[in-house]
């Protein structure tokens, strides 16, 4: 395993949530089929180069999503699972809701993005609830792509409003999935998990020695890419499905 001081610092600040979307969009391959669920996750959208080939899919039956739409290009029929006004692309597709999670359910979606509450160093997912006494349930797809998906990205910021690291040794909050994540991106570094660790492949405003000693989790340097295969988000195109 690599250590912390081989991590690179590739930005003097923080990330916002445009800069934090844009680095996803860079790291989706070419040619994948993609969901991004509700929240953070959509604004990925506005960054994917058309070049790329990547298909959006929504939960409520649309693939072929494009960006968000604004002024003269909002249709009110058109939106996102999120009730966000979108384009279309070229050969977009609509089909029924059922239809639409047969294939979140069946595997055929490369990569699905995902908000979080928790996401623990084992893979765990926590993003449909805080457990609190009265809140409201929000599933949604959210259980069905976390397990669908081939792999299960996380976009959030690392510390709750109160400043609790929302990257955890385990979930406290209720599981959404076991497991699933392989990958999160956050305003202070670029998480990458595997066989119960994490591996911090870069940091923004925030040296990888100085996040080990705020979060309680087992922090390694980047992942071996040549050991394990990842590409850490080299574009190559999918294969088929």
């Amino acid at each position: 395993m690599s250590a912390l001081s081989t991590t690179p610092r590739t930005s003097d600040n923080a990330l916002d949530r445009e800069a934090m979307a844009r680095l996803v969009a860079e790291d989706i391959p070419a040619g994948a089929f993609v969901n991004l669920g509700i929240g953070q996750p959509t604004k990925v959208s506005n960054y994917l180069d058309p070049e790329h080939g990547v298909t959006l899919h929504t939960e409520n039956g649309m693939l072929g999503m494009g960006p968000q739409a604004h002024d003269e290009d909002i249709d009110p029929d058109l939106i996102n699972a999120g009730k966000i006004p979108v384009k279309e692309t070229p050969g977009t597709s609509y089909f029924h809701h059922a239809d639409s999670f047969a294939m979140m359910r069946g595997g055929h979606l490369d990569i699905c993005v995902l908000g979080a509450f928790q996401v623990a160093q084992n893979g765990d997912l926590a993003n449909w609830s805080t457990g609190a006494p009265g809140a409201i349930p929000a599933v949604g797809g959210a259980m069905d792509l976390a397990i669908g998906a081939k792999q299960t990205f996380v976009m959030m910021n690392l510390r709750s409003k109160d400043g609790t690291p929302k990257l955890v040794r385990e979930c406290d909050f209720p599981l959404t999935g076991v497991g699933c994540v392989s990958r999160v991106y956050t305003d202070a570094a670029v998480f990458e998990l595997a066989d119960g660790v994490v591996h911090v492949r870069e940091t923004f405003g925030i040296d990888a020695q100085d996040l080990a000693r705020e979060l309680d989790v087992d922090l390694q340097g980047p992942l071996d890419t040549a050991a394990t295969g990842n590409t850490s988000g080299a574009r190559t195109t999918t294969g088929a499905r």
